[in-house]
């Protein structure tokens, strides 16, 4: 019998991959392609859209030719950045203008007018969402006030997520988005099954360019016989904290994963019960298979697997990331440094967009290995106030699913275990969001007969467990809070 293999296309901040795993999960191989950022301004962050394309086309075109050819793809799935916006044109396809990507900030003064309007309140009633730059729609009404070729687009103009603009040329022409990531545009109600008016209006975003709103694991379009080398069905769709949380296996109500990437993101699996927070986390939808909408908590770190980059590329204090776990065990403690990595704001709990960067408690001692130990004692320390406001909304963590680049760093998986006092597990394949959409695509294509079934897929996990003093761990958060903006 011919062996089919699940292609899934992972649409990250920093680079496209592509990657084949088999319907019982094994790993079939993985192609790769850097995505470059361009940062116009301060708190400006963009991507070429047509380079996401003709890089997502590339790298699938050789995990098709690995696997034998398009008949060997029994189905696609795609997970991305959930945020990022792309406007194009629906008659020649083309984008217009650079995509705004998830960490850009420059919709916050915007996000402001509509809060002192007294908006946010029933916004977030609505959608689980806050006020914030971060949120697809305030960047899309941007690019309508901003961009004359978006404006004059008329019923040309397309919006959509990067999922929406792959599957568009992937097809010839369909225009979806799945609810786990219209959800985390302000523009749908967490239970409802389309744009809300009301949204669309107060953020300025026509309802008519907006894709449609589909399930996580259906079947939402064929790719043109000759963009990949035949026709395949797309079965799976999924933001990539959605997808990660599936491929970690937080199925059931309660289970929590938190996934280091480019940012850190936590999600807790809230049931069919939609959540309500009170303490400024997000409602978000985790999937919708089979007509049935499972939701999570959420929050939101922006700058994690950046950090490192920056130390890397603007400090030159590192010279690859993964040299991080040794320089951290080559000192005994931060030696009183203390990291604020607010590099583009603060994300949940606190929601600073205007926050800037800080290094504290340095002296004539401090060395470099001190700085990068503290940078990464500051992911702990952004997770603890998570912690905190998680418990506080009624979704305790008794076991934290950790996964994401940064993750396979031993000396940090400890530490947070450590500063967060609960037993961690890692599974020894990190890449979980891409094994989440190759889930979703397994169920989506019949070879599981629910995301249950489809578990079978996941890998074996390794755990660590607390070891820090109460003593040691109270001083390490006396000293994070010590720096945290008030006001």
């Amino acid at each position: 019998m011919m062996e089919r293999w699940l292609l899934v296309l992972d649409e990250g901040t920093t680079s496209t991959r592509a990657m084949l795993y088999g319907p019982d999960g094994r790993f079939g191989g993985v192609a790769q392609e850097a995505l470059e950022q361009y940062y116009p301004q301060p708190g400006w962050v963009e991507h070429d859209a047509e380079e996401i394309l003709t890089k997502t086309l590339h790298v699938a075109r050789q995990m098709v030719e690995k696997a034998g050819g398009a008949d060997r793809i029994a189905a696609i799935g795609i997970t991305n950045q959930r945020e990022t916006v792309v406007a194009w044109d629906r008659e020649t396809g083309k984008a217009l203008g650079r995509a705004i990507v998830w960490q850009d900030r420059r919709g916050a003064a915007a996000c402001d007018a509509l809060r002192e309007k007294g908006l946010e309140p029933g916004i977030q009633a609505k959608t689980g969402l806050i006020l914030d730059p971060y949120f697809s729609a305030n960047k899309m009404g941007w690019m309508l006030a901003n961009r004359p070729e978006v404006a004059a687009a008329g019923d040309r103009l397309a919006l959509g997520t990067v999922e929406s603009w792959l599957v568009w040329h992937l097809t010839g022409g369909a225009h979806v988005s799945d609810a786990s990531n219209a959800s985390r545009t302000s523009l749908l109600a967490l239970d409802g099954q389309d744009w809300d008016p009301e949204l669309c209006e107060i953020f300025g975003v026509p309802r008519a360019a907006l894709p449609r709103v589909v399930g996580s694991a259906e079947t939402v379009g064929t790719t043109l016989p000759d963009v990949l080398g035949g026709a395949i069905p797309i079965c799976g769709l999924a933001g990539d904290q959605q997808a990660a949380t599936i491929g970690q296996g937080c199925l059931s109500p309660g289970e929590t994963k938190a996934t280091f990437g480019t940012g850190a993101f936590i999600l807790a699996n809230m049931g069919t019960t939609r959540p309500h927070s009170t303490h400024r986390l997000l409602g978000t939808v985790l999937c919708d298979v089979g007509g049935v909408r499972t939701y999570a908590l959420e929050g939101s770190v922006f700058v994690a697997g950046s950090l490192i980059k920056w130390l890397r590329d603007n400090l030159g204090l590192i010279a690859a990331a993964q040299d991080t776990d040794r320089i951290a065990r080559s000192v005994p403690d931060n030696g009183g440094v203390v990291f604020l990595p607010a590099l583009v704001g603060l994300g949940a709990p606190h929601w600073r967009p205007a926050a800037t960067a800080s290094i504290t408690g340095m002296s004539q001692a401090t060395t470099a290995a001190h700085i990068v130990r503290a940078a990464l004692e500051s992911m702990a320390h952004q997770c603890h106030d998570l912690k905190e406001a998680f418990a506080a909304d009624g979704a305790p963590w008794n076991l934290l699913r950790i996964d994401g680049g940064m993750s396979g760093n031993d000396w940090l998986a400890q530490d947070l275990a450590d500063i967060l006092d609960v037993p961690l597990e890692r599974p020894t394949d990190v890449e979980t969001t891409a094994r989440g959409a190759a889930m979703l695509a397994a169920v989506g294509a019949g070879f599981h007969a629910s995301l249950e079934d489809a578990k079978a897929m996941l890998p074996p996990t390794k755990s660590f467990r607390p070891q820090m003093s109460e003593a040691i761990r109270e001083a390490r958060l006396a000293a994070w809070r010590a720096v945290l903006p008030t006001g």
